[in-house]
């Protein structure tokens, strides 16, 4: 085949022929190079096969992926096969991170089996979120065009995932209409105000979203257990939060409550973690010291706080967080679900994980039973 009797079309590697045959039309053909390697293949004629430049451009995607398929699979079998099957994953990208790989393992037959699992089960994980974070991303796009106003609330036992999973979850987000608020302990002005009132100040406006780090449910759990708060404190704020959160969803709060529920035994593996290692020592504090001897004063303040204050229009999700990834994708389907905005990609899996997206009746029924509370 003589490229010089085609031209080029305005799409690259479309070519048409410069001569029409009498009863079949012109020839388009598909031509580019990949991997080094060239290559060229007939798409058909414009008159025998009713071929428009729309769809010779379709049939020369077709194509081209039929090429690059083909090469993938070449290419990763030569590194360590995934666990599990990756929805969407970008053709190109993963052949740039099977290079990668090899180029920082180099032999890695020589690698701890272990070690090599992990590494490359992470990568895998972290690909699998992406679909999921470009829906955020579109839903994030819906609320500002809608102006609508959405507060995330995440809680949980210390070293339970939180901030790993608002890491996930605002990764590719624009920064201009979301904001992290984690509160520290109140001034003394604080303390004499509406308890509500310095969590207020940081409410969202139109079209933004805030995510809270604990929140106002500090004074369910965390305040009195430490004697941070009266039992008069305390009890009011049960009374109260109630009807102030449906305040909150009847004035058109979007509002997503998520409790990440990590084990005990979870929670003393990522503290040992924690204390070992140089670069997470900053994360331990003298209230994680006191967490894994406090676990049945915190299981009691749980159960009472799920009972007392989940409610029809403002629900707690309990998310199982001793696998970080499944509670981090659990996470995103839970804000995902919670409104209908535009352009969803229903190729998606957003059914909940029945072991992973607890109900609280579930999670009060299982607390009852193992008397874990």
């Amino acid at each position: 085949m003589n490229l010089s009797d085609f031209e080029k079309t305005n799409y690259s590697g479309l070519y048409i022929s410069k001569a029409t045959h009498p009863a079949f039309g012109k020839k388009y053909i598909a031509r580019f190079q990949y991997d080094k390697k060239r290559y060229v293949k007939v798409l058909g004629y414009t008159k025998k096969d009713n071929l428009t430049k729309k769809s010779a451009l379709n049939l020369m995607q077709k194509f081209k992926d039929s090429v690059i398929n083909e090469n993938t699979i070449k290419e990763t079998k030569e590194i360590v096969k995934p666990t599990k099957n990756v929805s969407d994953t970008k053709v190109e990208e993963l052949i740039e991170e099977n290079k990668r790989l090899k180029g920082i393992l180099g032999n890695f037959q020589d690698v701890d089996p272990q070690v090599l699992h992990d590494g490359i089960q992470k990568i895998y994980d972290l690909e699998e979120l992406k679909a999921y974070q470009i829906e955020l991303i579109k839903l994030q796009n819906f609320l500002e065009s809608q102006n609508k106003r959405m507060i995330i609330l995440f809680e949980g036992r210390d070293a339970s995932g939180k901030g790993g999973a608002i890491r996930r979850i605002t990764r590719y987000m624009n920064n201009k209409h979301y904001r992290v608020v984690a509160l520290g302990k109140p001034t003394d002005t604080q303390k004499n105000q509406w308890f509500f009132q310095r969590y207020i100040e940081h409410f969202p406006t139109g079209g933004e979203m805030v995510l809270f780090d604990r929140s106002w449910y500090n004074r369910a759990m965390v305040e009195p257990i430490f004697g941070f708060c009266t039992k008069e404190e305390h009890e009011i704020f049960m009374e109260d939060v109630v009807n102030f959160e449906q305040d909150l969803v009847r004035q058109g709060m979007i509002l997503i409550k998520l409790y990440f529920s990590v084990s005990k035994e979870e929670q003393k593996r990522r503290f040992d973690r924690r204390i070992n290692d140089p670069l997470r020592q900053w994360k331990f504090s003298e209230v994680d010291m006191q967490a894994q001897d406090l676990w049945h004063e915190f299981s009691e303040k749980k159960y009472e706080m799920l009972r007392r204050t989940s409610s029809r229009s403002a629900p707690w999700y309990v998310v199982r967080s001793d696998d970080k990834h499944k509670a981090r994708l659990e996470a995103m389907k839970i804000i995902l679900n919670s409104v209908d905005y535009d352009g969803r990609n229903y190729k998606l899996d957003f059914e909940p994980n029945e072991n992973i997206n607890i109900s609280v009746q579930k999670e009060l029924m299982q607390m009852r039973k193992s008397q874990n509370y």
